[in-house]
Order: structure tokens, then C-alpha cells, then sequence
């Protein structure tokens, strides 16, 4: 089934100290600096454990109403609910100090840097402001003169050799990058691409702009700089653990942010999706063939185009007449529970399209029609889920429609924010991918420039309100009875019941394994509730010897997922309504022999199933990252820094799934044809077969196998006993 090796010997893997006693704990020795420059305010704060919060604004003070992502007060550490307190001034070109835990925050002759306070009392320059003799000042601004808002470009200095991890997910399909060193992120969503404002260093410090506007990231050879399109304030924060520490960054990073509520049982087993099952019969059919060929299945998806009218979140009665019905026998026959699709596109057709004008509940644009993008050839608007009166709307529908049917899970599809989800203006029009420049969508909460980014975070909270209100569960629950799938999200979205997916991927083997550095890229960055589309969302032949082998390949990686989730547009196509398509993609869609391989992974899904809720529990607990890229654990081994730093294939299409102590080395075949694998074995690996690890090693993998190499016991790990 799959190529599984224990370890004999497991030496010290982490030579890094992941906290010190609460005791031994610095205490900051100072509520803040303010740092008066003319008309510029900054102030500096100590927030979180060992991490610092700068706020910097124009004219004006900072009035904490600004959106964000922070948690004020944090979950633990010092700070919050403090305002903008401060027990330093410092003027123009002035200096000053303060520690919180191991960062230092110092500022000499009005510049701005970071250190971390090493266990023998000396200190180590994390960051600071990138000063040089003909640098533009590290804090510069360009101010709107129709407005309080302006441009700001905030610069920091990096060393070449320091590389930088996270900063969300890249877009599908030829990114197949971890370390970010050197490239230009840009700051707007789009299908695939969900760039977060927060990265990692090797030098060890964590840094998240808590501004959810469009700009970029530079990651420039000895200057990292970010942009923001509009803003009123500048906000970031920044931590620091030894290097190599990544976990202890994300602890501290996700106590600032929000963890991830534990998801339900259900959500971590089989989930079955396509696009499209367009009819109730169509779903009948399907849970009674799981039911009779004995196959695991606990979630079963209902794609878009199951309304009758964007905008209208309800089944169409002509093709949908009795959902709780559906729902019940869903359950009945394979105790799934069942998924809807909704959009935030509503068209002039919709039942609700006339409440949401008069009430204001939709975005507009700058020149007032409030037309974003198109589909299916109507014009359509977005609901606007930053205003919340539309999100108690929104809710309503979902569930007078779904809800109180019995289906309790929703996908969050095409939120990007700013148009229906593509880079591109006009989706779904005759004349379609046309460049315009993206609409100046403006929202309650503000402009697509300023808060765009969040749009797709608050239309998660708009599922995240009502499932609370409907299952009488505080919004501080730590577990989750149902979930949404979203398609973006904003930092801190990791707090929601919620789970990202990739987006709409090429189905390919060499873009199987981009999946692998999204993934962990957008784990770097405080998301480890992530999924994808397993086989690739378009261009699967099911009748194709070629599209059999990678379904199969891409199904046995996606059983060492967080979620294990079957979705795409497989071909042939042949639409009997918008959108329709009976192509096959279920288990026995791939001939017999496939059948039996699939229906294997399927069932060592759910023997892993004990060990996947026992990683989402320490998730919680700690936020300590779920689907880890090899620098997270072998930060010693010289070949997984080169390799990590280099982007070669051979490191980074290789990753760990787990917590310290039991975790598991996932090597996927992306390779058309192969029947062998060759994996890297860290240092430090001592296995029986293959000698003691630094090294790569050429193992047996057929379609029926996948290269697992695991920690610990697999009796502890298939027990959850981790």
C-alpha cells in the first residue's frame, strides 16, 4: 500500500529551546516609546510574548477602530487593551530603549531596529530600518491629498544570505518556491493566489503587517520592503526565537492571531466533490454507491450553480425539491455530512437582489453603479460582508435555505475580494479575461486598496457568526461542530472554523508537487487548516492512461493531508445545464484495478484519522504548524539549508506531517511512470535498511505505493497516541 520505514534510532532532533519558564520571563521594562517626527507619530509596544507592535500614522493619532487581525488582548504574554500607552518620548533623532522577553526594541538617532536577547545577556541585530548613505528614508509616504489615507513604503534592512518563508500562498502553477528571498509578493487576492503580510527569517524573528490593503512585499538582496497602496496607519509586529525555532515563532505569532479551533471528526475523513453534481438524484445516486461498494465517505459537496440566480444562496426547487430529504439520506446511507457552495455574486434576477440596494448591504465602486465582475453573462455585484447587516442578511438565507435542512457545512467559493475571483475583469462573458484594470470596489469598511484583503476574512466570520448563534457555541470555543471551505483568507483566519483550499489548479504532476510549497508556504504563515484539489481542478482525462496515474498519485498524497478533499472539472464535458458535467470522478471512476488501490488509501485515511485530531489538538493548543517543510525539523542538516535556500526539488517536494516525537516524512511521486522514488534522509535519520540519514535514498514506488518514513511508533501514531 505505501512504502512506510521506522526509525531505529532518533537522535536529539532540536537543539533549540522552545520557551523558558513563565518565572524567567523578562517583563517589559517600559509601557512603550512614542516617537514624535514632525507630523509623523510612531509608537512602539511590547505585545505578545517576546514581540513588539510599531504603529506609525500621519497628522493624527492611530484610534485602534482600524481593521485588524490582532487579538487585543493576546492569548498570552504582555500587552493589550493598552491603547496607545507609552512611558518614553523620544523627539526628532532622539534614542530610546525598552525589552520585552528576548526582542529589544532600540531606537538611535531616530532610527528604528530589532534585536534578540541571547541566554548569555548579548544581543543579536534581527532588523531594523534600512538605512544607507542614499537610501530613501526607511519610512516614507506619499499622502492623498482627496484624503487622510496615503501611500507608505516601510524598509528594513536583510542580509543576503537570510531567507524568508511564508508570506502566504502562491498562485497556481510554476511557483515552486519556499524561500521567498529575492522575489516581489504583490498584496491582492486572486483564484490561487492568497499572499499574507507575514513571513518568517532564518535569523530567527517572525514579521506580520497587520494591514489588509494591497501593496507587495520586496524580499530584495539586502533590503525587505513593504507597500501599502492606502493606508492611515502603519502597523506591524514582530518576535524573535533562536534560529531554527520556527515552531516557537509560530506559537508566539498565532497567541497574537487567533489557533485554530479543532475541527470535527467528520471533516478529517474522505471528502468527495466535483464540479458538478447539478441535480438531487445525481447526490442519491452517489451516497448509495458509497454505501454499497462499503467506501468511507464523510463529506459529500454540492458545487455552484445549485441556485437558480446568483445572489439568491438557495437550491433551485426545479432540480433540488426536497434538500432536507437529500440531507437525511446522505446520512442514512454513509453518515456524511453535506457542503454547499455559495458565492457573494448576487445579479439584478436574484430574490434578494432589491433588498441589498435599498438596504446598502452591497459593495459599489468609486463611480457608483457598484458593477464588479461578470458571469455566466449576467453583471453581478458583491455582497458586502465587511458591513455587518450583510452579514446577518447573508446568514438568513443560508440558513432558511441549507441550515435548517440539516446542511451545516458551507464553501466559501470565488471571495477573493475586489471582482469574482480572477486577476482579470468580465469572467464568464463572451468576450472574457478582457485586462480592465480591477474595480474600485468600496466596501463599509473601507476601499479594495486600504481593506480588500480582508473582505474574504469577514466573509468567513459571516459563517462563523451564524454557526455560533445556530449551535448556542461562544465565539471562544475551541473546537468546531461544522466548517466552511474558503478560497482566501487574510491573516488570523486561522481563529475561524475554517479550512483554505488551493484554489484552481492545473491537473498535472509537476504542478502535484507546487501544491507541496503552497501548502507549506501558507503553513509558514499561520494557516495549517489547508487543503487542495486532489487530482488538480481542470484538465483531468479520466479515460486517459495519463489522468488514471496522477488521480492516483495525487489521492496518495492527499491521504498525508490536513483535509483529504476530491474536487475538479474533469473531462469529457457535456452540460445539460449551466455548468453541468457528468463526468465521473469518484473512487471507481478510474477502472478496477485503481479502484482497489483508492479504495486502500481511502481506508488508511481513517486510520490515521486519531492521529490527525491529535495533531489539530496540539494545533490549537499551541499553533504549532501541522504540514511542515523540512527546515522546520532538520535546521542542522547543511543539505536541507542548501537545498531549502536554493528551492532545489529535492528538499522542498518533501515534507513532515505531525508534532515532536511521531511525525512522518511525506516524499510524493510527481513523476509520470515511476516505479522508483528517490527521498532525502535528513541528518540525524537512523534507519535499519538505509544507514544513518544526510543522505538520498532510491526506494520502491508503484502506484500502489507512496514513500512514508515515520518517528516514533506506528501503533502510537495510528492510535493517536502522539
Amino acid at each position: 500500500m505505501m512504502y512506510m520505514k521506522g526509525l531505529l534510532t532518533l537522535l536529539t532532533l532540536f537543539a533549540v529551546v522552545h520557551g523558558v519558564a513563565a518565572q524567567d520571563y523578562f517583563q517589559p521594562n517600559a509601557t512603550g516609546i512614542k516617537l514624535q517626527n514632525g507630523f509623523e507619530r510612531v509608537y512602539i509596544q511590547p505585545f505578545g510574548n517576546h514581540g513588539i507592535r510599531v504603529r506609525a500614522s500621519l497628522l493624527r493619532d492611530p484610534t485602534g477602530h482600524e481593521p485588524s487581525a490582532l487579538l487585543d488582548p493576546p492569548l498570552s504574554g504582555p500587552g493589550g487593551s493598552a491603547g496607545l500607552a507609552h512611558s518614553l518620548s523620544i523627539p526628532f533623532q532622539g534614542s530610546g530603549s525598552f525589552r520585552n522577553g528576548n526582542i529589544l526594541a532600540q531606537i538611535t538617532n531616530g532610527t528604528l531596529t530589532f534585536h534578540r536577547i541571547e541566554p548569555n545577556g548579548t544581543s543579536t541585530f534581527l532588523t531594523g530600518e534600512f538605512v544607507d548613505t542614499k537610501a530613501p528614508p526607511a519610512r516614507a509616504y506619499t499622502q492623498d491629498f482627496r484624503s487622510s489615507s496615503f501611500e507608505a513604503s516601510f524598509g528594513f534592512a536583510s542580509e543576503e544570505g537570510e531567507m524568508f518563508f511564508g508570506a502566504g500562498q502562491q498562485a497556481c502553477c510554476a511557483d515552486h518556491s519556499v524561500n521567498k528571498k529575492g522575489q516581489v509578493v504583490d498584496l491582492v487576492n486572486w483564484n490561487s493566489h492568497v499572499t499574507l503580510p507575514v513571513w518568517m527569517s532564518s535569523k530567527g524573528y517572525l514579521q506580520f503587517f497587520n494591514m489588509p490593503g494591497q501593496g507587495r512585499i520586496e524580499f530584495d538582496r539586502l533590503r525587505t520592503r513593504f507597500v501599502a497602496h492606502e493606508a492611515t496607519v502603519v502597523d506591524y509586529w514582530i518576535t524573535t526565537a533562536q534560529p531554527g525555532d520556527y515552531d516557537a515563532l509560530q506559537e508566539q505569532y498565532t497567541a497574537v492571531t487567533g489557533r485554530q479551533p479543532t475541527p470535527p471528526q467528520f471533516a478529517l475523513g474522505y471528502q468527495q466533490s466535483k464540479l458538478r453534481y447539478y441535480n438531487q438524484s445525481q447526490v442519491l445516486d452517489v451516497v448509495q454507491r458509497f454505501h454499497d461498494e462499503k467506501v468511507n465517505v464523510s463529506l459529500i459537496v454540492v458545487d455552484f450553480f445549485a441556485w437558480k440566480f446568483q445572489g439568491d444562496w438557495s437550491f433551485n426547487p426545479e432540480f433540488w425539491p426536497d434538500p432536507a430529504f437529500m440531507a437525511s439520506e446522505v446520512k442514512r446511507l454513509t453518515g456524511a455530512e453535506m457542503m454547499v457552495s455559495l458565492w457573494p455574486s448576487v445579479e439584478d434576477n436574484s430574490v434578494n437582489y432589491l433588498s441589498l440596494q435599498q438596504e446598502g448591504l452591497l459593495a459599489t465602486t468609486r463611480d457608483g453603479p457598484g458593477v464588479q465582475d461578470s458571469f455566466d453573462g449576467v453583471y453581478t455585484r458583491l455582497v458586502d460582508s465587511t458591513n455587518p447587516a450583510a452579514r446577518e442578511f447573508l446568514w438568513k438565507r443560508l440558513n432558511d435555505s441549507y441550515f435548517s435542512k440539516g446542511i451545516h457545512n458551507f464553501w466559501i467559493d470565488q471571495d477573493d475580494g475586489g471582482t469574482l475571483g480572477e486577476a482579470f475583469e468580465n469572467n464568464g462573458q463572451t468576450i472574457s479575461s478582457i485586462p480592465y484594470a480591477r474595480s474600485f470596489a468600496q466596501y463599509f469598511l473601507g476601499t479594495q486598496e486600504k481593506v480588500g484583503k480582508m473582505y474574504p476574512w469577514l466573509h468567513q466570520q459571516a459563517i462563523e457568526e451564524g454557526l455560533h448563534n445556530l449551535t448556542d457555541t461562544p465565539s471562544s470555543d475551541t473546537s468546531c461542530k461544522y466548517m466552511s471551505l474558503t478560497r482566501s483568507t487574510f491573516a488570523g483566519g486561522q481563529r475561524f472554523c475554517s479550512y483554505l483550499w488551493s484554489g484552481d489548479t492545473d491537473s498535472k504532476f509537476d504542478v502535484l508537487l507546487q501544491q507541496i510549497t503552497a501548502g507549506v508556504s501558507v503553513a509558514a504563515s499561520g494557516i495549517s487548516s489547508w487543503t487542495l484539489d486532489i487530482g488538480g481542478f481542470s484538465g483531468l482525462d479520466i479515460d486517459s492512461d495519463y489522468g488514471k496515474e496522477l488521480f492516483v498519485r495525487w489521492l496518495a498524497m492527499g491521504t498525508f493531508l490536513p483535509y483529504m478533499r476530491v474536487h475538479g472539472l474533469y473531462i469529457p464535458v457535456t452540460d445539460t445545464q449551466a455548468f453541468a458535467n457528468p463526468c465521473p470522478n469518484e473512487p471507481w471512476s478510474y477502472g478496477e484495478d485503481n479502484f482497489q488501490i483508492i479504495k486502500q488509501y481511502i481506508s488508511l485515511r481513517y486510520q490515521l484519522v486519531p492521529y490527525m485530531q491529535k495533531l489539530f489538538e496540539h494545533l490549537q493548543e499551541t499553533g504549532k504548524t501541522i504540514m511542515r517543510p523540512l527546515y522546520y525539523d532538520f535546521s542542522s542538516d547543511s543539505m536541507v539549508v542548501k537545498g531549502t535556500k536554493d528551492n532545489d526539488p529535492s528538499i522542498i517536494h518533501q515534507f513532515m506531517l505531525g508534532i515532536a516525537g511521531s511525525r512522518l516524512l511525506v516524499a510524493p511521486v510527481g513523476t509520470q511512470g515511476a516505479t522508483m522514488q528517490e527521498v532525502y534522509l535528513p541528518l540525524l535519520w537512523t534507519e535499519k535498511d538505509f544507514g544513518s540519514g544526510g543522505k538520498s535514498v532510491n526506494i520502491s514506488a508503484g502506484l500502489e505505493q507512496i514513500p512514508i518514513f515515520y518517528l516514533g511508533s506506528k501503533d502510537d501514531i495510528f492510535s493517536g497516541n502522539v
